[in-house]
């Protein structure tokens, strides 16, 4: 008899923002050069310009997707409400056996969201992170998006207990660790011959790198208080600020001027961390950038109350200052008696996505994944 004929399972994989590109481009290349899939992405277009999303997806060199839903700006209802209603009739042409999401963006959310109603398996990148803080839209969108994902992919420990606590199976939750990792393991060398610190006529070692863009940090009054910080530790050390493009607009609304913070556009994923490479620290409300400063070496000062990355605190490579510009001040002396130096987490080798594709060949049906299984004890009054 003649070999049975493998029909290469269809995979989708969702991707909207900068930090999205990174998470998904060692996974992306797997599944193109895996026969065993038919892999199509989805860029959704939630960052749209050329310098936070085309020159990403060129230096990581995972091609241009073969679907863009130019769903742009707008607040996060608009924002949802288009990713949906553009994704849903792709999606059902397409009529993938798994649907990839990675992060906590609104893209992630709708996609799952659509998905789910269409009974199309979910699987979750970098599932079961949690800051515990409702206020912010990303706990939200990450909260959500777990429950209805059939294929939780972990990359820190305490991340399954946050799942188990929230009542998912612990059979669909798999530690596969950090994809991001995965990205800027595989761009090492690329970024170490940039040298972006001399093209800024910076020496190595010797200045603070800045990015801010969060709304509860930059949409009202601290960002003013920030910015005047800043330049009160540029007297120390200099400070370098790639700024988003949402934080500069608010500046100069609110005519927020530095004098010695120099100001930079934002920069090319692997000039971006060729500058933070060479920093003596970061301050950041970012949460990818807690990551690639742990694996990097260089200490990480973050401006927020709270982390999702509660593991880069408790390796000491990150050092939580609370959402409180006042803060900023303490940075040089934290970094003279070395705060911030710690260990690199477990799994965060560069291997995560091997890791997570051996988990979707293993799996024989994604359909499966959908089935209810009983949970608790049964009614006494089911029908029989």
């Amino acid at each position: 008899m003649p070999p049975a004929v493998i029909t290469p399972r269809r995979v989708v994989s969702v991707i909207g923002t900068r930090p999205n590109f990174m998470k998904m481009a060692p996974i992306m290349r797997l599944l193109d050069a895996d026969a065993g899939f038919e892999h199509t992405v989805v860029h959704t277009g939630q960052h749209y310009d050329r310098a936070m999303s085309e020159v990403f997806l060129e230096q990581l060199g995972v091609g241009t997707p073969e679907h863009m839903l130019d769903v742009g700006s707008g607040t996060h209802a608009v924002q949802t409400a288009r990713v949906m209603e553009r994704i849903e009739p792709l999606l059902q042409r397409l009529a993938p056996d798994l649907v990839l999401v990675p992060g906590d963006v609104n893209s992630t959310l709708a996609a799952a969201l659509v998905a789910s109603k269409l009974g199309i398996p979910i699987g979750h990148v970098e599932a079961g992170l949690r800051s515990f803080d409702r206020t912010m839209p990303e706990e939200t969108n990450r909260v959500l998006t777990d429950q209805m994902a059939d294929l939780l992919f972990t990359h820190s420990p305490e991340a399954k207990g946050h799942l188990l606590r929230e009542g998912r199976d612990g059979d669909h939750i798999h530690y596969v660790g950090n994809t991001m990792i995965d990205t800027l393991v595989a761009m090492r060398e690329r970024i170490t011959e940039i040298d972006a610190a001399s093209r800024l006529g910076l020496e190595t070692g010797s200045y603070l790198v800045v990015t801010l863009h969060r709304p509860a940090l930059v949409d009202g009054p601290l960002l003013g208080a920030a910015a005047q910080a800043l330049d009160d530790v540029a007297r120390e050390i200099p400070v370098v600020f790639p700024i988003h493009p949402r934080t500069r607009r608010n500046m100069v609304d609110a005519a927020i001027d530095t004098e010695r913070v120099r100001l930079v556009d934002p920069m090319p994923y692997l000039e971006f961390l060729s500058l933070v490479s060479g920093a003596r620290g970061v301050l950041t409300d970012s949460g990818g950038i807690q990551e690639e400063t742990t694996y990097l070496g260089v200490p990480c000062f973050t401006l927020r109350a709270n982390t999702e990355r509660p593991v880069t605190c408790a390796t000491g490579t990150n050092v939580l200052l609370g959402l409180d510009p006042a803060m900023i001040a303490t940075i040089p002396s934290r970094l003279a008696r070395g705060d911030g130096s710690g260990a690199i987490p477990a799994l965060w080798d560069g291997r995560a996505a091997d890791r997570l594709l051996d988990v979707l060949r293993a799996l024989d049906d994604y359909a499966t994944l959908r089935v209810p299984r009983e949970r608790g004890a049964s009614c006494a009054n089911a029908v029989p």
